[in-house]
């Protein structure tokens, strides 16, 4: 998901958020006082990022744990462990590497 979709999906206009700097040391754990309010529900937010907002450029994007919670893609599923670690044996073999690989799936 683009910046862009992002915004578009929380209903966030990009022009109402606080403009943030080009480089952030801990990605702006400052922040987190409790006087930033998520974006989408008002609540005190406690997780905080940089969007690259088109037209506005970069932008602060303060949400509480709940809201970025529900509002995170979840992404691809992960790949079962027995297909990991035939990857892993392959590379290993081209490249002439012993490999002993010790996993837990629990």
């Amino acid at each position: 998901m683009t910046d862009a979709d992002l915004l578009r999906t929380l209903g966030v206009d990009a022009s109402q958020l606080d403009p943030a700097p080009p480089w952030v040391p801990r990605a702006g754990a400052e922040r987190l006082d409790g006087r930033h309010p998520c974006v989408r529900c008002g609540k005190p937010a406690s997780v905080t990022g940089i969007v690259d907002a088109p037209g506005y450029g970069r932008r602060w994007l303060d949400r509480c744990m709940p809201c970025l919670l529900a509002t995170t893609p979840r992404g691809k599923p992960r790949e079962p462990l027995a297909d990991t670690v035939a990857v892993l044996r392959e590379a290993a073999q081209e490249v002439g590497v012993d490999l002993t690989i010790v996993a837990d799936e629990s």
